[in-house]
């Protein structure tokens, strides 16, 4: 029979009560008949409930990378407790008895596979674009843009310190109506800055300012390279969508196919999730899941990011730690620089082998300099993320000067470890490791970023990649 692991049924799951509400299902024994196809691809199973009738709740893997569950229950959740039950049956080893797949759910199958036959032939003609209506949301973005490069000019003549006392409430205004110009990206950016000055006012604290100057220069840099860009555009009269960078920073939403039509998808990937993390970032007024991800085809590090917005929270699923090898049919790139974005659509999990630990190893760069130069190239850049990620060998991970921990390289250069500001704490996890082994000749996911206090690129331990397993330090 089909195996199942825990791991899958969490990641299949809304939300982790629901899978603990269909582990207690299975366990209580709520299954009156349970039932599984010759080709092991369509299971069912007929549970007990609250409604006057038993519930007809089952999972069809005709597609392993999106199985398809359905049930008789009212539940609006897909899947439901009663869909995570049957797959706990599974995982569980009960007994199933063969049966045939029921003709409706033959009939399902065939219109779906119809339908996707239709998607891969495409459009006869390709989708139109109203002009003119594009045309007239870029020239209003133009205008909510100029707005904005008069205020960060305002505010770098003046300095930040005008920020302050009643002058807040009208730039909390401003940052409203940034909104009506279909610039997000800015918006987030100003309410960021109003933010740290706030906290500045609050505790005196000089990160808040540095973190304020920041704000200020991206802002300024976004807005000045999106007037050049969207200027260029409209002067050509080509208002379509295209890989720059800035749709997005802008507040574009990507879709899956935009993205693959512009040669940014890859076909049968294979990613190991390295670290996860969940943050919530005030200025979005939501919470971020984010995994980094190696290619163990080739070792590109790239990362997901799931966005929950605290309107929204109950609408959307949480992402959760991944502890195997994820398989993906197709997976697409956002564009960028560095550890770029990556969504996929469908995926299986199997466990991590001995054989792929020895392959991430097997990315990892032998030298420290050549990265830090790397990264430095592209942190110049202020539209860059922050951190970057990598993976280093190292020879070993000891108390440094300043009792400050450092990492150092098998020639012996070193690089100060430390954690950045927006980001949960990691460093000192290092010196709780219950294995000191683990602190000489392994491999470490880090993630480089500029300490503008210290003055100097620091490295933020994430995880230890050994021969044996991956000892994270976020999950």
């Amino acid at each position: 029979m089909r195996q199942i692991t825990e791991q899958q049924i969490t990641a299949y799951a809304a939300n982790l009560t629901a899978a603990a509400n269909g582990k207690k299902i299975s366990q209580k024994g709520g299954f009156l008949r349970l039932e599984a196809s010759p080709d092991d691809t369509f299971f069912l199973g007929e549970c007990t409930g609250s409604g006057a009738q038993n519930y007809i709740t089952s999972v069809d893997f005709l597609d392993p990378a999106q199985p398809v569950f359905r049930c008789t229950c009212p539940s609006r959740q897909i899947p439901c407790k009663h869909n995570l039950a049957l797959l706990y049956e599974m995982m569980a080893g009960k007994t199933f008895t063969i049966q045939d797949i029921p003709a409706d759910i033959l009939e399902k199958r065939a219109k779906k596979a119809a339908k996707s036959a239709e998607k891969k032939a495409g459009p006869k003609a390709p989708p139109k674009v109203n002009k003119a209506a594009r045309a007239k949301k870029l020239k209003k973005q133009l205008e909510g843009l100029e707005l904005t490069q008069k205020l960060v000019q305002d505010l770098m003549n003046a300095g930040l310190g005008t920020m302050g006392g009643t002058a807040l409430p009208t730039y909390r205004e401003l940052a409203k109506q940034l909104g009506d110009y279909y610039l997000p990206g800015p918006q987030r950016l100003l309410r960021g800055l109003i933010l740290e000055i706030e906290a500045f006012q609050k505790d005196g604290e000089d990160r808040h300012y540095d973190a304020a100057i920041a704000a200020l220069e991206r802002l300024w840099a976004l807005t000045k390279k999106s007037r050049q860009y969207l200027t260029q555009k409209l002067q050509s009269g080509d208002v379509t969508q295209d890989d720059n960078l800035l749709f997005e920073e802008l507040g574009g939403v990507w879709k899956f196919t935009e993205l693959w039509e512009l040669g940014l998808g890859k076909e049968n990937m294979r990613l190991c999730q390295l670290a996860f993390w969940v943050s919530f970032d005030e200025a979005r007024a939501g919470y971020v899941d984010t995994g980094c991800w190696a290619d163990m085809a080739t070792g590109e590090l790239s990362l997901s990011q799931n966005y929950r917005p605290l309107k929204a929270l109950k609408y959307i699923k949480q992402d959760d730690t991944c502890f195997g090898v994820l398989s993906t049919p197709a997976a697409v790139f956002y564009p960028g620089d560095g550890c770029r974005r990556v969504r996929w659509e469908g995926s299986e999990i199997r466990d991590v082998t001995p054989g792929d630990l020895s392959t991430l190893r097997g990315f990892a760069a032998g030298a420290i300099a050549p990265e830090a130069k790397a990264v430095k190239n592209l942190l110049k850049n202020t539209l860059t993320d922050p951190m970057t990620f990598r993976l280093l060998a190292f020879d070993r991970i000891a108390q440094g000067p300043e009792d400050v921990l450092v990492l150092q390289d098998s020639q012996g250069d070193t690089i100060r470890l430390g954690d950045a500001p927006w980001m949960e704490p990691t460093t000192r996890c290092l010196l709780m490791l219950p294995d000191r082994a683990l602190l000489e000749g392994q491999v470490l996911l880090g993630g480089f970023w500029y300490d503008a206090a210290a003055r100097r690129l620091t490295l933020q331990p994430l995880s230890i990649i050994t021969p044996e397993q991956i000892v994270r330090l976020l999950y």
